[in-house]
């Protein structure tokens, strides 16, 4: 019988815990009695604890109780995690002496964090909930962080994305180990997806203000967006900033992180997206008014950044 371990703490994310044992739960009703899988949860004290949303939730056994390998290791994510303030002590001593001992170990969201303070993200591929992946990118600068993965396995290590990106990373975990039937028949008992279409950045915005909204980079970025259908150049853009081409594109890059060209595609999909959201308008029309020229254009462009098309978009997000 596999085994499953799922570490909580004090704010811990209620949906990170509950996700992955509904997943694995519902599995059992899918597979032979001898494969069930059995999920503990682990804490760092036998007392009841109160989760981000006020659910009190209660551990199976402490960390020093469970010293055995386990088949999974999961640590939850929480609101507080990224913070710098350090989880308990003996949280992290847990992952770090597990990670040894388990065919799969891992995290749900922000427990990523957990993750690299005990060490475990070193040369890694990882991923977490797009808010905090360029924090944690920067905070375990030797972790390569993909910021739009909806869940992620290099090797041993599995990580997921924000919330119940669990559900997603629970499912494939069942697929790889009793097939893609089983996983599908659980998505179909919980209503989800098996199997989500694109990352994370159909969720999330894609532009970011800069820190000093009077300088060049701002100003660009404010003519770019109060202009979005038009077509632009650095030369013009450099204009806009009153600077040479060379100098513009140099300062644009070290002010926003990206290029100018990158700029003007992320915009125009912002704008895009939040057309498709409120408005019924022709895809033609949305992307003529958005700078894409063409329908196809646009949707070669939301296929390569979203891993959605524009009508798939629409169809999630359109607002009643």
């Amino acid at each position: 019988m596999p085994t499953v371990a799922i570490a909580i703490f004090p704010g811990v994310q209620a949906l990170d815990v509950a996700g992955p044992v509904d997943v694995f739960s519902e599995a059992n009703g899918f597979i032979a009695p001898a494969q069930h899988y059995e999920v503990k949860l682990l804490a760092a004290d036998p007392a009841p604890l109160r989760a981000s949303n006020g659910m009190t939730l209660m551990a199976d056994a402490t960390f020093d109780e469970a010293r055995e390998p386990f088949d999974l290791a999961l640590v939850a994510g929480g609101p507080a995690l990224p913070t710098k303030e350090v989880p308990d002590a003996r949280l992290l001593d847990w992952l770090a002496n597990v990670a040894t001992r388990c065919a799969r170990y891992g995290s749900i969201c922000t427990g990523a964090f957990a993750l690299g303070r005990a060490g475990l993200l070193d040369a890694r591929h990882v991923t977490t909930h797009w808010q905090h992946a360029a924090q944690l990118a920067a905070e375990f600068p030797r972790a390569q962080v993909e910021f739009d993965r909806i869940y992620l396995r290099d090797g041993p290590l599995v990580t997921s994305a924000g919330v119940t990106a669990g559900i997603d990373l629970s499912l494939a975990l069942v697929a790889e180990d009793h097939g893609p039937q089983t996983a599908l028949a659980v998505a179909k008992r919980l209503v989800v997806f098996a199997q989500r279409q694109g990352g994370q950045s159909q969720f999330s915005p894609y532009l970011t203000a800069p820190a000093d909204d009077t300088s060049p980079a701002a100003k660009v970025q404010a003519h770019v967006m109060a202009r979005i259908h038009d077509s632009f150049t650095v030369k013009q853009l450099a204009d806009v900033a009153g600077m040479s081409a060379r100098n513009f594109a140099r300062v644009f890059v070290q002010e926003t992180g990206v290029t100018p060209h990158e700029f003007v595609e992320r915009a125009r999909v912002d704008a895009a997206r939040k057309l498709l959201e409120s408005s019924g308008a022709a895809l033609k029309t949305i992307a003529y008014d958005c700078g894409f020229g063409t329908a196809d254009r646009m949707r070669i462009v939301f296929t390569k950044r979203l891993g959605v098309t524009p009508m798939q978009y629409r169809e999630r997000f359109r607002q009643a």
